[in-house]
């Protein structure tokens, strides 16, 4: 296993809530679109229920284009259950790409980094978070850094 994809799935067994409200997800969306104004980021965020986008957000630069890959990148995550980067590293790890190998119409389904399953201690996935904008390692990142500092305030608080 790559130092990557042991990282990412690590991650995934780490951002793990006692529960996850719409309260939440408003407090978590308005997190990431006041950093990204604050470092001047051009992205859009959403965040899902399930199906349901229960939080939008997009800053200057951004365009109806990082909405497209928001849901492409959501659909992975609602098919399996695991950030849409750590999808495609599952496939590149075999040899693979993701447009061809997974028998999905990319049209709807993209495995780049940016959306993160909202997940409970269970391991139930109740929503997802993203962003879209930047490169996919960086949208990864952000997320991840922002899940991170929710769950660290849910501890300490």
């Amino acid at each position: 296993m790559s130092e990557l994809l042991g990282r990412l799935a690590a991650e995934d067994d780490e951002l793990r809530f006692a529960a996850f409200t719409l309260d939440d997800a408003w407090a978590l969306g308005s997190r990431l679109r006041a950093v990204a104004a604050e470092r001047g980021l051009p992205i859009a965020i959403a965040i899902w229920f399930g199906p349901q986008r229960v939080f939008h957000a997009a800053l200057p630069g951004a365009s109806a284009d990082n909405d497209g890959w928001l849901d492409r990148k959501h659909r992975v995550v609602l098919r399996y259950g695991k950030s849409s980067l750590l999808v495609g590293e599952e496939f590149r790890a075999k040899g693979e790409d993701f447009d061809t190998h997974a028998r999905l119409d990319p049209q709807l389904f993209a495995a780049h980094g940016g959306v993160v399953p909202l997940r409970l201690v269970s391991g139930a996935v109740v929503g997802a978070v993203g962003v879209s904008g930047l490169p996919q390692f960086d949208d990864h990142e952000l997320v991840v850094e922002h899940l991170r500092a929710m769950l660290g305030e849910a501890r300490d608080g």
